[in-house]
């Protein structure tokens, strides 16, 4: 299950593909079954949450935030909840245009990142940045996505 919100007023995202992309996305990774939560937000909305929780005064493309594996009894039995990805749709916007790239492709790219984050990928370490990248691009590859991202971006 994919609990989706858009806080961006005429962002122009296309919140249903998103949605498939995120399916995509934890199939890929072996999490098909799980849930997440995806959050569209401002800028403005980010650098709070960036500032509260990193300590950071900015904002930011994509924050993560694992949960602690738990069970919730449903129909179809226990739903397993990976956390919550918020992507600041500004942020993303200019970045694809830095890229070159379409709004819905960067965010697609932000939920692939934000995603792997969840699940205790990270990148602050050369070897950790080398494993998440990759897998970055296998995710990518395995849901369609062109990467035309270089190694800094």
């Amino acid at each position: 299950m994919i609990y989706y919100r858009n806080a961006v007023r005429g962002s122009g995202v296309d919140g249903r593909a998103l949605v498939r992309a995120a399916r995509r996305i934890l199939a890929c990774v072996g999490e098909s079954g799980a849930s997440l939560s995806l959050t569209l937000v401002s800028d403005r909305t980010i650098r709070m949450l960036n500032r509260e929780h990193r300590g950071k005064d900015r904002p930011t493309d994509v924050l993560s935030f694992p949960a602690e594996p738990f069970a919730v009894g449903d129909r179809n039995g226990p739903e397993r909840l990976l956390g919550d990805v918020v992507i600041s749709v500004e942020t993303a916007r200019r970045q694809a245009a830095e890229y070159g790239a379409p709004l819905q492709r960067e965010l697609e790219r932000l939920l692939i990142h934000g995603v792997l984050h969840v699940l205790g990928y990270d990148h602050e370490e050369p070897d950790e940045r080398r494993r998440m990248v990759a897998e970055e691009r296998r995710v990518a590859a395995a849901i369609g996505m062109p990467w035309p991202y270089d190694e800094e971006g």
